[in-house]
């Protein structure tokens, strides 16, 4: 999938993938590639500057551990704030899905407002 279209949506899908818990940055890479099925195949080059974004907004909270003997690993997890930006995420997601897809596939629209 091109990285274009993944645009406005990357930090939602980085909070989703943070929901159950505590990741290293590999392991949310790795994550994003299985759900998809291979589809999001991110590079590092995408993940860690959002992580480090979503970590200066207060969305997560990174934390350094030790593997092994010396090698340390940053984890990062969702804040309170992460957990609600992930919310609004998923309805601005629906949203946009929605929308897409009655123009894209002629899908019927939802009821007229107004």
């Amino acid at each position: 999938m091109k990285a274009e279209v993944l645009k406005g949506h990357l930090d939602a899908l980085l909070l989703a993938t943070l929901e159950g818990g505590a990741q290293h940055g590999y392991a949310i890479r790795e994550a994003l590639r299985v759900v998809s099925g291979g589809r999001l195949d991110l590079p590092s080059g995408t993940i860690y500057p959002a992580l480090y974004r979503l970590e200066r907004a207060g969305l997560i909270v990174g934390r350094w551990a030790t593997v092994g003997e010396r090698r340390q690993r940053r984890s990062y997890e969702l804040t309170g704030d992460g957990r609600r930006a992930l919310s609004e995420g998923r309805s601005s997601w629906r949203e946009f899905a929605t929308a897409v897809s009655v123009v894209l596939l002629g899908e019927q629209p939802w009821p007229a407002t107004g």
